[in-house]
């Protein structure tokens, strides 16, 4: 009784810690790589950067603002000072999240990898997990920068605060947002296994699915537009639900999470059947 006790106690052990060694061997991976620095560095630049930019002009605009336009400003202020940001930023995180699989089998590191995971699954798991952390960390403390440069600037004609109704929430949001969309863009890049493929295929569902649904005719173009991973993931980046907004922060958080769950379990099914 005491050996099967043990060895039931220890089977668990040895799978975790076979996991977290995955998770330190993607992270060594992750980190060798130039264009991970690079695209991160570049979104801490270009995230308060544009906050910076846009909010100087609402400032500098104030006077010549439409009494309409200003109560849209009043209503959210937080999502004026975040969103020019990180819509700006997903490009960086977009890119990356495609390059981190992708440039392994351009490479031919991916076989590699495999012949070290042979079940891949893992493999993908533990890479998915190392590289959503490690965005969502650098996210976090971009869009918190933002925030703070953006809320001094504005501050003369909107004050706002972290502790103002939903905006604690749309700061942190931000930093989710983004590390989710960087996981889509990594399963993208998983089904696609080529870099300029998945860059192409994850800018189309960025940057040129939205405007085709807006096409769309009547009711059917609003649902399939609000419905778009990448238009409804940034509403929990806002503190307030907008009145023409379908869908409430969280809902729209949760409708990209399963766009991502989706491929991941695609990018998973095809990584197992298809030869490296």
């Amino acid at each position: 009784m005491s050996a099967v006790t043990a060895g039931t106690v220890a089977a668990p052990d040895t799978r975790r810690a076979g996991f977290f060694q995955l998770m330190q061997s993607e992270w060594t991976k992750i980190r060798s790589v130039r264009s991970t620095i690079w695209s991160l560095a570049l979104l801490l630049v270009l995230f308060p950067g544009f906050t910076a930019l846009l909010v100087s002009l609402v400032v500098a605009g104030w006077d010549d603002t439409s009494a309409a336009d200003r109560a849209l400003i009043v209503a959210d202020p937080a999502a004026v000072i975040l969103t020019s940001g990180f819509l700006v930023g997903q490009l960086a995180i977009c890119v990356l999240g495609v390059l981190v699989i992708a440039s392994e089998y351009s490479t031919g590191m991916i076989r590699a990898s495999l012949l070290a995971v042979p079940k891949r699954v893992p493999m993908l798991t533990a890479k998915a997990a190392v590289f959503s952390l490690l965005v969502l960390g650098v996210s976090l403390v971009a869009a918190f920068l933002s925030f703070f440069i953006g809320a001094a600037m504005l501050n003369g004609k909107v004050p706002v605060s972290l502790g103002d109704e939903g905006v604690f929430r749309a700061v942190v949001g931000s930093g989710l947002y983004l590390s989710v969309l960087g996981l889509f863009a990594l399963t993208i890049g998983a089904i696609f296994r080529h870099p300029a493929a998945g860059i192409t295929g994850v800018i189309a569902f960025v940057f040129v699915l939205a405007p085709l649904a807006q096409l769309l005719p009547g009711e059917v173009g609003e649902y399939v537009n609000a419905y778009l991973p990448t238009e409804a993931g940034p509403l929990i980046g806002q503190a307030q639900q907008g009145a023409d907004d379908l869908l409430s922060p969280w809902q729209g958080f949760g409708v990209l999470c399963l766009w991502t769950a989706v491929l991941f379990a695609l990018a998973a099914y095809l990584l197992k059947r298809r030869d490296a």
